[in-house]
């Protein structure tokens, strides 16, 4: 993800450094920007220089003029105004890099992490100057999704947060401001999306057709999909860290984990719920071997029941955001989804929807999941505006 970003600020023909220990990583830097420049897509790190080479060969790429260089030492970083973290997602590895990189960056410079689900103000224990800190969060693909989060930790100050909405807008990003805490707002309403295609899995449902109710719906790709393409590691990462925090509304999956165990990383290992070697796009033996493995309490479903199914938990916990007042106001969270997730657009975000139901229907469709538990108990909000006709647009 570091290298589209780094392409995101190329593009708008800013100034860019980039440090990474992988070697490898390093050296095909510059070629692997003009490739995302060019609109290619699943590009990867682990990638051989050689077989990159080979592919870079047969491409029309364009100059990328404005990196400054590649390197592996941080010292490099000296003369940046503004440092984007974005290394694996964990706070032991994300931590330590904070340590070594504060002391060498300008005075002024503000310090930034890409981090999807890590609350800032725990990333910025030890900082010697936590007020320039914050988050930064882009949306994969970032060269496609025009949001950003910026993510106001405990001893954030206005004056990195302003800078920071700022360098958004200057390499033509929407920011909007949100509060800490885990998964901030665009993952915080992903993964409970994403973790019920992976329940309903194990419930029976067929791959297909969990994929083509969200697409009737007006997805441009299913959740499986959407996973295939973050990363079956990447989001076990993520997930870890919910789950930590809501372990009754995000649960554990031994699939994900299973999936891993096989290698099955998604796009980027050629196979994920669905295989894309030799062009093809569907589920084989050995994912239908592990939902089997992994099976439990089969339901009966249709693609009504799957609809509500990925996307109630969704605007539950989008309730829960408003309530805990982590964001200024519900437009937020819809360009959230919208701009940051790929919401339907006709559908005008997950509070919009919500809205053109009414909170009493919503309730109702809650009914039959209540098995699930908290995750799928109406919120205190929902009731308030149940009992009040009341609506998140409008009062």
């Amino acid at each position: 993800m570091g290298t589209t970003i780094a392409a995101a600020h190329v593009r708008c023909g800013l100034p860019v450094v980039i440090v990474d220990n992988d070697r490898q990583a390093v050296s095909v830097a510059s070629s692997k920007i003009a490739v995302a420049l060019a609109g290619e897509s699943r590009l990867s790190l682990r990638e051989s220089s050689a077989a990159f080479a080979e592919r870079k060969a047969t491409s029309a790429l364009p100059d990328v003029d404005r990196l400054v260089g590649a390197t592996d030492n941080l010292a490099a970083l000296a003369a940046c105004d503004l440092v984007i973290e974005a290394i694996v997602e964990t706070f032991a590895a994300k931590h330590k890099l904070f340590g070594d990189l504060e002391g060498g960056l300008p005075s002024k410079a503000t310090l930034t992490s890409n981090t999807s689900t890590i609350p800032i103000g725990r990333l910025a224990v030890g900082l010697a100057e936590p007020a320039r800190f914050c988050g930064f969060h882009f949306c994969h693909p970032v060269l496609e999704r025009p949001l950003v989060e910026v993510v106001r930790g405990p001893k954030t100050s206005d004056e990195t947060v302003a800078t920071a909405v700022a360098h958004a807008k200057t390499i033509g990003k929407m920011p909007i401001v949100v509060q800490d805490g885990p998964g901030f707002l665009v993952n915080r309403l992903l993964l409970p999306y994403l973790s019920e295609a992976m329940e309903l899995l194990l419930e029976g449902a067929q791959a297909e057709t969990i994929e083509q109710a969200a697409t009737d719906f007006g997805w441009a790709k299913g959740p499986l999909h959407l996973l295939d393409e973050i990363g079956l590691d990447t989001t076990l990462q993520g997930g870890w860290i919910l789950s930590e925090a809501f372990p009754e509304r995000i649960p554990a999956s031994p699939l994900l984990v299973g999936m891993i165990k096989a290698g099955r990383l998604g796009c980027k290992a050629g196979a994920g719920f669905f295989s894309y070697r030799d062009d093809r796009d569907a589920p084989d033996d050995v994912v239908r071997q592990l939902i089997a493995q992994w099976a439990h309490s089969p339901q009966q479903h249709t693609p009504h029941s799957i609809t509500a199914r990925l996307l109630l938990p969704m605007l539950l916990e989008a309730t829960r955001l408003l309530e805990e007042n982590k964001v200024r106001d519900p437009r937020d969270i819809d360009l959230g989804v919208l701009f940051g997730l790929g919401f339907p657009a006709a559908q005008g975000g997950v509070l919009w929807w919500a809205d053109g139901l009414g909170a009493a229907r919503i309730i109702e469709m809650l009914r039959p999941l209540q098995r699930l538990g908290q995750r799928a108990h109406p919120t205190a909000l929902l009731r308030t505006m149940a009992r009040r006709a009341g609506h998140f647009y409008g009062g």
